[in-house]
Order: C-alpha cells, then structure tokens, then sequence
C-alpha cells in the first residue's frame, strides 16, 4: 500500500528571492533535503540553490516521516501544496491581474505583466502554509508500486559456496522524483535483500536467552565483495492519483522480491528448495547434485 500520508509545510520568501521551506519530515539518508529542494524549486520557478530545507522540528508543520515507503511522496507533496499558496501570495501582493501565472527564473509573469520574487517578497518577505491528506479517496481506491527482480547465482558444487554474480530491479514507482538518489536507494535496498537471503541471522542462546551474535564481529552483513553489478530500471510513470507530483514510493521496492530471487536462482543451479532464510551452506550440504 503506498497511499499519501497527510503532510503540510510552510514556505518563507524573503526579499532575496530565497525560498525557504519548513516541515517536520526527516532524512535518514534517503535524500529528503534534495527531494523537498526539487519540489519547491520547480513549484516557484527558481534554482535549486536559491531553496533552503529545514526539516525535522517539531515547530514546523507536521510531514509523514520517514517509513512505509511513503515518506518523499507524501512531503512533497505537502511542500507542492504550500508552493501553490505562495503562488497565490506572490500574485496577490504584485498586484498582478487574476491569470494562469507562471514561475520561471525568479520571476512571476500574468499575461504581459511580470516582476521578480524578491521584489513581490518585499522588505517583510512573504509566508504561506498548506497541508495537503488523502480524504476519502483513501476509502475508494488502492496504491501499489511494483517491481521484478532478477539475480544470477553460482554455487559450488562441493562446498555449496554461493556468490551472486548480477541483480537487476525493474521498478514501477510512478514519477521519478531524482533518478539519482531513487536508483541509489534501491541498489542499497538490493543489498540488504542479499544479506537477508544469504547471510544475517541471530542466533539466539536458548539456555540463557541471549543472543550470540549480537555485533558486527558475529553478524554477518554483506560488504563489497559479496555484491556484484546491480542494475536499475526505471518505468518512469507519472501517477496523477498517486499525489500532485505523480510519484510514488521506491524506497522499500528495492529489497521486497530480492530474497526470492536469490532463493529461485539456487534452485535452479542446485535443484535444492530452500524455504528458509537464510540460505546458509548447512541447507545445501548433503542435497547438493555432486555429493547425492
């Protein structure tokens, strides 16, 4: 499920031209800053560096948060919601004549009218907020991201050693908000789907139920060596019912289906079903076709 989660925000513009966006989303390294940043920059007309982001305070009107793949939809969209207040402010305070107004390169244009966005800020600058939820359409439809994962495997027919070779993701995501930051979220998705599948587990002492592997010197994650080449494919598909920037969620897209492609591709080299995780060499050893 990957319906919009309410958000709001409140953007500033100060007598510079600079826009200032403010909202209580979070960044846990998943690119929110440069998301937000886009969102107002093309919603205002201006560059990318002329946006400030401050996120995550409890002052500044409430975002989804990070989690559940709905977090970059949901804030910008929130973000667009407050950026088409301010359109409205910049209009009224230029005194332009009521028009489809455009934004584009720090300037506000009606019809043969036009005038920067510092000089609409004025001396007191200008402040406009929005907050922008589903309703009822949440009651009335369903969204989903889709994807296929693809994984070559070797093993070894001895030892039952398994190395992925190649992973590819095709991913559904609606509009791709940064194809850059979403294709990096989904190649770190793809690696932790490898270590899930092949490598992390806890092992948990019964007797005094505690667990044993509890640091990185006894779980195992993967690290450079284990991952191969990664490829991401993007279906770049603008959803107008998904939310007003016609994305969707990526985050999580990319580690859903690569468990089970890791485990299908054993199956073919082996003919050995594993239907547990994770896929570690005592499952293998004894059914591997060399030793049967």
């Amino acid at each position: 499920n990957n319906i919009t989660m309410k958000s709001g925000a409140r953007i500033r513009l100060d007598n510079k031209g600079l826009v200032t966006v403010e909202t209580d989303m979070t960044d846990i390294g998943t690119g929110s800053y440069t998301v937000i940043a886009q969102t107002a920059a093309e919603m205002m007309g201006v560059p990318v560096d002329k946006v400030l982001v401050r996120l995550g305070d409890s002052a500044f009107p409430v975002s989804a948060g990070s989690g559940g793949q709905w977090g970059g939809n949901s804030s910008t969209a929130g973000v667009y919601a407050a950026c088409v207040k301010m359109r409205e402010a910049v209009v009224k305070k230029a005194k332009l004549q009521a028009g489809d107004a455009v934004f584009s390169n720090g300037m506000v244009r009606v019809g043969d009218q036009t005038m920067s966005l510092a000089d609409a800020a004025g001396a007191d600058g200008l402040v406009a907020e929005d907050t922008i939820e589903y309703g009822d359409l949440s009651k009335k439809m369903q969204q989903s991201t889709f994807g296929a994962h693809f994984v070559e495997v070797g093993v070894d027919s001895a030892t039952g050693e398994i190395r992925v070779r190649r992973m590819l993701a095709v991913c559904a995501a609606g509009r791709i908000l940064n194809p850059k930051t979403a294709r990096s979220q989904v190649i770190g998705a793809m690696t932790m789907g490898v270590g899930a599948a092949l490598m992390e587990e806890l092992a948990v002492d019964e007797r005094h139920g505690f667990f044993v592997n509890h640091d990185l010197a006894g779980y195992e994650v993967p690290v450079n060596a284990d991952i191969p080449h990664q490829e991401v494919i993007f279906m770049d598909e603008p959803d107008p019912m998904s939310s007003p920037m016609k994305a969707k969620g990526v985050g999580e897209l990319g580690i859903c289906g690569v468990g089970a492609a890791v485990a299908n591709a054993v199956y073919n080299a082996t003919g050995i079903r594993v239907r547990d995780y994770p896929i570690t060499l005592d499952k293998l050893l004894g059914r591997l076709p060399a030793l049967a």
